[in-house]
């Protein structure tokens, strides 16, 4: 796999993580209450916007990725996202990361690397 094709996929993923980050924190900015309002709150907030957008500039970036390398190939590597959430939600957001959290997440990083591997 060439290295600007990782890079890329690395982009495309961080930017998922990150915009689950903003997904995070702008719902819980959001009052609880009657559904409408909620739904204006979400609509409203900057980190939904934010989260939305990053999302979707991160899925033309995987548009590039797919136009260079087998799906097969690409998508293990969607699996990084479960193991930079994980960072963020316990260094930005002070979430606890339990021993069976973080070995799940390690099985994860293993089975990408297996893949890389088989790719080269």
């Amino acid at each position: 796999m060439r290295l600007s094709s990782l890079l890329l996929i690395l982009l495309s993923v961080s930017m998922s993580a990150g915009a689950q980050l903003c997904l995070k924190l702008g719902v819980k900015q959001v009052q609880a209450g009657a559904l409408g309002s909620v739904v204006v709150g979400y609509m409203t907030s900057p980190f939904v916007v934010g989260g939305l957008a990053l999302y979707g500039l991160g899925a033309f970036v995987w548009l590039f990725v797919l136009s260079r390398i087998e799906l097969s190939a690409a998508y293990p590597f969607v699996g990084l996202g479960f193991i930079m959430t994980m960072l963020i939600g316990a260094f930005a957001l002070g979430e606890n990361v339990t021993a069976t959290r973080i070995a799940g997440t390690l099985l994860i990083a293993a089975g990408c690397l297996c893949v890389a591997r088989s790719v080269a």
